[in-house]
C-alpha cells in the first residue's frame, strides 16, 4: 500500500494510523524484501535536518512512521492529514502479539549489556509462544560487527529490532540491510530499555495528552540536552511556508 507523506523539515513521513502501519508491517514480513521502518520524532527529524546521510536514509526507508506527538503536530499545523501518533514501541508490542501466530522469528540487537535479554525474558511472558531467536547487546565495536551479522543471518529472523540510538541504529541498518537478509528491521530507540523495565513510559493520560516527552524530561534528567530539540524543532516547523504542488504529498520551503 502508498501512503500519502507529509515533509516535514525534508523528512518524508507517512500519513497512517496505527492499524495501517501494522498491517504493513505484516506485508514487509511477507513479501521479504529487506524493509526498514524508521520511528521519526522531533528529535529524530531535528537531528536529520542537520544529518544529511541520516535525511538520506529516512527518506529511502520502506516507511517512516509518525512517532511523537511533535511529528502530529507538525503535520496538521502545515495542513496536511497525519491521522494519529504510531509510536514504536506500541508497533513493536503488537508485531511481537501477533508473531506466535504466524510464525514469526525475532532477534533483538541493542541496548546496555543485559538488557536484550531481559526484553526477551518480558516478551515471552507477555506474549506466550513467541520465538526470540537471538539477542546481542549495543556495546560492540566495528570489528565486531561481522560477526554479528553472521549471528543475525544464522538466527534467520523475520523481524529484526534494533536498538542503538539515532540515528546509529538507522545508519547501521542502511549499511547492513543486505548483508542480513531480514525481510523487515525497525529502529526501536528505547524499546528495550522499557521493557526490561529500566525505564518507565509515561501514565496513559500523558501519553493521550501528548506529554510523554514532558515525563521523560522529569524520569531521564539526562534527557534533557535531547528534549531541547523540541522547541527548535516547533521554530523550524512555523518557519516554514508549505507549498501544494497538487500531486499529493506537501512539500516545504523554509525561510533562511
Amino acid at each position: 500500500m502508498v501512503f500519502p507523506k507529509v515533509d516535514i523539515l525534508g523528512v518524508k513521513v507517512a500519513s497512517l494510523t496505527m492499524e495501517e502501519a501494522v498491517a504493513q508491517a505484516e506485508t514487509y514480513m511477507k513479501e521479504r524484501t529487506g524493509a526498514i521502518i524508521a520511528t521519526a520524532n522531533a528529535e529524530m527529524i531535528m537531528r536529520a535536518v542537520k544529518d544529511e546521510e541520516l535525511r538520506r536514509i529516512l527518506n529511502t526507508v520502506a516507511l517512516v512512521v509518525p512517532d511523537g506527538a511533535g511529528t502530529v503536530w507538525a503535520a496538521r499545523y502545515l495542513g496536511c492529514v497525519m491521522p494519529e501518533r504510531v509510536a514504536g514501541f506500541d508497533l513493536v508490542q503488537e508485531l511481537l502479539r501477533r508473531a506466535p501466530a504466524r510464525q514469526q522469528r525475532v532477534f533483538f540487537l541493542g541496548a546496555a549489556p543485559g538488557i536484550a535479554e531481559a526484553a526477551k525474558n518480558k516478551a515471552e511472558v507477555l506474549y506466550p509462544g513467541v520465538s526470540i531467536v537471538g539477542t546481542r547487546d549495543g556495546y560492540f565495536t566495528p570489528e565486531e560487527e561481522p560477526a554479528i551479522v553472521t549471528a543475525i543471518q544464522d538466527a534467520n529472523p523475520d523481524l529484526l529490532l534494533v536498538a542503538l540510538g539515532v540515528p546509529r541504529q538507522e545508519k547501521w541498518l542502511a549499511k547492513y540491510r543486505k548483508a542480513i537478509g531480514v525481510p523487515l528491521s525497525i529502529g526501536v530507540g528505547g524499546t528495550f530499555d522499557v521493557m526490561a523495565g529500566m525505564v518507565k513510559r509515561a501514565p496513559r493520560w500523558m501519553q493521550r495528552s501528548r506529554l510523554e516527552w514532558l515525563y521523560r524530561g522529569f524520569a531521564q534528567p539526562q534527557r534533557i540536552g535531547r528534549l531541547m530539540a523540541l522547541p527548535q524543532f516547533v521554530w523550524r516547523v512555523r518557519s516554514a511556508k508549505t507549498v501544494d504542488k497538487g500531486q499529493g504529498p506537501v512539500y516545504n520551503v523554509y525561510k533562511s
